[in-house]
């Protein structure tokens, strides 16, 4: 293994190190935006939620005003 191998090898190596660093802090940067955005606030409500009845009157949406009938 000659010099020009070798050095060859070690830009190669800087070049992938220096990707993946980017990579590390795109994912990292997508997760702390997910978690001050809110995204994680509630997750046991959207799978409730898809049980519930849409026919229910105690639904807020679903209560009809004087006059609406």
């Amino acid at each position: 293994m000659g010099y020009k191998e070798f050095a060859f090898g070690i830009e190669t190596l800087l070049y992938l190190l220096g990707l993946t660093i980017v990579f590390v802090g795109l994912a990292a940067g997508g997760i702390l935006w997910a978690i001050k955005s809110g995204q994680y606030d509630d997750l046991e409500g959207p799978a409730q939620r898809i049980l519930m009845d849409d026919d229910d009157p105690l639904i807020p949406f679903n209560q009809t005003r004087d006059g609406d009938q």
